[in-house]
């Protein structure tokens, strides 16, 4: 018989399932946990999954995050599901939504991109899903990002 793993259930916060393998530290630094956080946190890497093989899960206690920090989890983590937990029940349950269009979240590689000079631009990306990987194209210097994770702000 195989093994279960067993997490236990939240009373109000925020679970996020789905993530690709070994992204859950990533996702917890965007919506803002690390050492100094107080709320109480769960969280699973390499679990089992029937649908991507291997997945992350993250539990928060407390936290409902933001629509920024969902823009940036659909980057990183684009078949995360999202379920917002009230009196230990899942009260919404959503997929992420990959964005077309950011702002302000990416930088651009391209020491000679403008949004990397003082002018006061906000940084603006394309995003597309390609070979079911992310990829940010600058609006400015059309410079095309792949590796994502290093350049979520």
């Amino acid at each position: 018989m195989g093994e279960q793993l067993t997490i236990t259930k939240i009373k109000e916060g925020t679970v996020i399932d789905h993530i690709d393998s070994g992204k859950a530290v990533l996702v917890l630094r965007i919506i803002g946990i690390d050492h100094q956080s107080t709320e109480p946190v769960s969280m699973a890497m390499n679990v089992p999954s029937k649908k991507m093989g291997k997945k992350d899960i993250v539990k928060v206690e407390g936290k409902f995050i933001s629509a920024e920090e969902l823009n940036k989890i659909s980057l990183i983590a684009p078949k995360a599901t999202i379920n917002l937990i009230k009196d230990f029940e899942i009260q919404k349950k959503f997929r992420v939504n990959l964005p077309e269009v950011i702002e302000g979240i990416l930088t651009c590689p391209n020491r000679n991109c403008i949004t990397n000079s003082r002018e006061p631009i906000t940084r603006r990306f394309y995003i597309t899903l390609e070979e079911n990987q992310v990829v940010a194209k600058c609006y400015y210097c059309n410079r095309k990002i792949v590796d994502i994770d290093r350049y979520v702000i």
